[in-house]
């Protein structure tokens, strides 16, 4: 004959078994099924239910609730995912150093042409105030291979 503390015990285990806890969680702990019963966990080793609950809990046939294996996926899929962000956060800090880098080799770039660019204005500068003593050379065509001449420099009238 069972007691009440037996059936309540029972009851609760089947409940939390079964996926359908009523205060709790839904996992199967000693304190889930203690809470679930109303009982004292004192009361529950007490019981013969504790001795048989372990023994069907030890065996590894048994059939765990889906709310744990759905927990464990869960736990799974949050590790996996802490995991996933913590690659994505370096693979963009990543992108965001060889951004900078970009930046800075486009920014060395564009101020290497502007000081060219004022090379030549320069150096054209030089040309037309010196063009009479200048001579014109045979230049290479890129596209021919071949030696061109350049036509010579028309001296610009000066006041």
């Amino acid at each position: 004959m069972t007691s009440d503390t037996d059936s309540k015990i029972q009851h609760a285990f089947e409940r939390l078994m079964l996926g359908r806890p009523e205060i709790t969680d839904g996992t199967l702990t000693v304190s889930n099924i203690c809470t679930e019963a109303g009982v004292s966990r004192a009361s529950y080793y007490r019981s013969p239910q504790a001795a048989l609950i372990k023994k069907l809990l030890d065996t590894p046939k048994t059939q765990r609730p889906e709310t744990e294996d759905l927990r464990a996926q869960v736990k799974q899929l949050a590790k996996t995912e802490r995991q996933l962000r913590t690659e994505h956060a370096a693979q963009v800090r990543e992108l965001r150093a060889t951004i900078k880098t970009y930046a800075n080799q486009i920014q060395m770039l564009t101020l290497r042409v502007a000081q060219l660019e004022d090379d030549n204005r320069r150096l054209q500068a030089t040309l037309d105030v010196t063009n009479d003593n200048v001579t014109a050379l045979a230049s290479h065509s890129r596209k021919s291979g071949t030696a061109q001449r350049r036509p010579p420099n028309v001296p610009t009238a000066q006041p």
